[in-house]
């Protein structure tokens, strides 16, 4: 997503018919209104980071009936730099204990790039619909071949990758570096337990049809994706390149807002969100 499209997320209709109904109800001249949101960025965010929004999506089951997925999680992403702004510690857990990590400042200071969380936003967004694909390509002369992937496949999307040519490889990068932060930021329970024995600690053994992915492996592939990705011709015509850059260098503090938004926020509803 070009970075100029990332400086305030397009909201539907609906999204800001749900902000004015539920920030302003007051308000008479709701077209006014909504109008100014659409055109002050500033307007736009001291809105959606209102407390009575965060509440209203808080309390509603079935809040994706009224807003985007984009809307919620962006909802989400500031209610998280508000409250650690006023934290001091995170919480990084290893098999057995949690262990507190004093670096809110620079997961905050990451956060107030602002193309940086609403691409977050847009990113978790895209992971509450799955894809599936079928493609043919050329091996060889005569030779065609099929490859079957869902975009949240990271060995199909690699594998994918060595047969197509480098402009069109954009989009995998992007791809697969998504779902390793997203992972590693939604479901690092899931991670750690589908890797390892929860008592001992040690690897799980791989079976014929998967290949386990330990966290390590997910974040060393999360950044040098995310490198990839900034280097490619496309994240620069798209001026997107400097998020790239960032999430590559910062992945590790990219993980933790998304981390405490699972832990806090969306508890049992991440599986009905993302399926």
């Amino acid at each position: 997503m070009p970075k100029q499209q990332l400086r305030g997320l397009k909201l539907s209709n609906r999204d800001l018919d749900f902000l004015v109904e539920t920030v302003s109800p007051e308000v008479t001249d709701k077209f006014r209104l909504k109008q100014i949101i659409r055109e002050d960025e500033n307007f736009r965010t001291k809105f959606i980071s209102d407390e009575k929004a965060f509440k209203r999506v808080m309390d509603d089951e079935e809040i994706l009936l009224k807003i985007s997925p984009t809307l919620l999680f962006e909802i989400l992403l500031r209610k998280t730099v508000h409250v650690l702004e006023k934290t001091s510690y995170t919480f990084e857990k290893t098999t057995t204990m949690r262990i507190p990590v004093f670096d809110t400042k620079d997961i905050v200071e990451l956060l107030t790039q602002e193309s940086l969380l609403l691409y977050l936003a847009e990113m978790l967004s895209s992971f509450t619909r799955i894809n599936s694909y079928t493609i043919s390509f050329r091996a060889g002369k005569g030779i065609w071949r099929k490859i079957r992937f869902n975009d949240m496949d990271i060995k199909s999307l690699e594998s994918f990758c060595e047969v197509v040519e480098e402009e069109y490889r954009y989009v995998f990068y992007k791809r697969i570096a998504d779902i390793c932060l997203f992972t590693l930021g939604l479901f690092p329970e899931y991670v750690e337990r589908d890797y390892r024995y929860p008592v001992s600690g040690k690897a799980r053994p791989d079976i014929p049809t998967k290949a386990r992915i330990s966290p390590e492996v997910y974040e060393q592939e999360g950044r040098k994706f995310y490198r990839l990705a900034a280097e490619h011709p496309s994240a620069k015509q798209q001026d997107i390149s400097e998020v790239f850059w960032a999430l590559h260098e910062s992945f590790q503090k990219a993980k933790k807002p998304l981390n405490f938004i699972s832990e806090h926020y969306l508890h049992h509803q991440k599986h009905t969100l993302f399926g």
